[in-house]
């Protein structure tokens, strides 16, 4: 049979035109590339310390990222690692000594949990007392009422805090209590002081009516603690297997630190908005004591955001060791993975 040339051209036209349409749409289908979804957990209800993540989320840098975050929240440290650890959260922000812990208890030797971006350089566990009750420093404690709050990490490290300052625990009123009732016992006079961190407790308790010059923060970190606070830590899995979900998770998450160091107020907007019933005032002096007490140190303006230097992560160990029998005791990289971070220039402070 012979083909006219005039239906010789339609076929190669036709021809080319559905391999056209086949390229259109692959490249449509890499275009139209589904994100990773990654759930998020805080070890307690959404404020300050989160804006980070917030800026991050709302500014679209985790979108930049190919992630779609949620984030939840925990009721604990230890309720955020055991979510992490079962595989319910891929990422979680918890106090990172409590994880040291909790690995500890651990039996399995395979893949665990690992802190991959630290938040707060220096721990805010404080004791927060009242000077008209005569404490205007640790040593004044003596003789005092103690309030230690049940499962705060404060709590747990005072005893190495005591020895480092050569205060006899013997001599202080010691008293276990629960979290709910810390700011009000010590705002009605029932204890001398309470064991807390330096940005909730001590701002709670001016929100409550306690002068602010009636209070003493007592910091840790200036009587010799080395500790860590607040840090990212990754389900083992997840990590395993989307590594650069994990590597794009830190980036976005720095690149909100910035914006929160940068824009403090529309940071606690967009955190406040999240809360229920929060206070934008309130919120936006926590902030700034987060940024100024535990988060923009010279450590970290020196060898940037996110990371840690392991001799003094090992010094910190050996602190909760003084009250605290290791099964094997952990060393810095146990804990700690620094490959996930962006390079040292995308983490400096502007």
């Amino acid at each position: 049979m012979r083909v006219s040339r005039t239906h010789a051209l339609r076929f190669i036209l036709g021809l080319l035109a559905g391999l056209g349409g086949l390229a259109c749409d692959g490249a449509g289908a890499a275009d139209d590339k589904q994100p990773i979804q990654v759930q998020f957990t805080l070890d307690r209800p959404i404020d300050a310390v989160a804006a980070a993540f917030v800026m991050a989320q709302v500014n679209g840098l985790f979108g930049n990222e190919g992630l779609a975050v949620t984030i939840g929240a925990a009721a604990s440290s230890p309720d955020a690692i055991a979510r992490v650890t079962s595989g319910s959260s891929d990422l979680a922000l918890v106090d990172i000594n409590t994880l040291i812990r909790h690995l500890d208890k651990e039996k399995a030797d395979g893949p665990h949990a690992k802190a991959v971006f630290v938040l707060f350089n220096r721990a805010a566990y404080s004791i927060i007392a009242r000077k008209s009750r005569g404490i205007q420093s640790l040593a004044e404690l003596e003789g005092k009422s103690l309030g230690l709050v049940e499962g705060d990490p404060a709590a747990k490290l005072w005893p190495a805090v005591a020895k480092l300052n050569g205060i006899k625990l013997a001599g202080i009123k010691r008293s276990v209590i629960s979290g709910a009732v810390r700011e009000p016992m010590l705002s009605a006079g029932q204890v001398d002081a309470v064991t807390g961190s330096s940005y909730l407790s001590g701002i709670n308790l001016r929100d409550r009516g306690v002068p602010a010059d009636d209070l003493v923060l007592l910091k840790f970190a200036d009587y010799g603690c080395e500790s860590y606070g607040f840090a990212v830590i990754v389900n083992p899995a997840f990590a395993a297997t989307k590594p650069e979900a994990v590597k794009g998770f830190v980036r976005a998450a720095v690149g909100g630190l910035h914006l929160s160091v940068k824009e403090p107020g529309r940071a606690i907007e967009q955190v406040v908005s999240r809360m229920d019933g929060g206070n934008r005032d309130i919120e936006l002096e926590r902030l700034r004591v987060i940024l100024r007490d535990n988060i923009l140190t010279a450590e970290a303006r020196r060898n940037g955001l996110g990371g840690i230097d392991a001799t003094r992560f090992e010094r910190s160990i050996d602190q909760i060791a003084d009250d605290f029998k290791f099964r094997k005791r952990p060393t810095a990289a146990d804990i700690f993975d620094d490959s996930y971070l962006p390079p040292l220039n995308g983490r400096l402070i502007n």
